[in-house]
């Protein structure tokens, strides 16, 4: 079930708001003018799913988003866990790529299909540790700094819209902020 942690951004062990209630998450991050709503889950997710038929599983929402919002291009991103050293690699060398405070020229808006991963929006002086899960839809507006982590054994699927090609290409802050937060893991072990 998604879950919802508000910590203040000084004080990363001060939980203010923990709350798996999808109408408290909803209200918390209106507020914050971010979207958060859910989809019926319409196919079970398997690493044989092809993006093709996941996009078709989901036509009726995606061009109903797509229309509302003027995204254009349309993907899936995904990773489940596999045998082997190159796997882990691959799997540490993504999780690594978004751990760091960034944002986007554009809005950031993801629907997972299937698996887990938490977005960490760092709105004014608060950080809003949003994990997502199958059937959450989120949307975060351009300039918001955040990051992602997908945990330490990734297994999710997401389709990922946009308005142009380099939507997802992050502006990185330079900042240190991230490290000082619960990760994934941690979140979802303290119940």
């Amino acid at each position: 079930m998604t879950l919802l942690q508000i910590m203040p951004d000084d004080a990363p062990d001060t939980v203010l708001l923990r709350t798996r209630d999808e109408a408290a998450i909803t209200h918390a991050l209106r507020a914050r003018s971010v979207s958060f709503t859910r989809w019926p889950l319409r196919t079970q997710v398997t690493p044989q799913t092809s993006p093709e038929e996941l996009l078709d599983a989901y036509r009726s929402e995606v061009d109903e988003l797509c229309a509302s919002q003027g995204l254009r291009l349309v993907d899936v991103a995904r990773l489940h866990p596999e045998e082997g050293e190159q796997w882990q690699e691959r799997a540490a060398k993504a999780r690594s790529t978004f751990l760091d405070e960034h944002r986007h020229a554009e809005d950031e808006v993801r629907f997972f299909a299937q698996g887990t991963g938490c977005f960490y929006l760092h709105l004014d002086a608060r950080v809003y540790a949003v994990v997502c899960e199958a059937g959450d839809l989120l949307s975060v507006p351009a300039g918001t700094r955040h990051w992602f982590d997908m945990g330490p054994v990734p297994d999710f699927c997401a389709i990922r819209f946009f308005e142009k090609e380099d939507g997802w290409v992050g502006d990185f802050t330079q900042e240190s902020i991230a490290g000082g937060f619960p990760r994934l893991d941690a979140l979802l072990r303290e119940g």
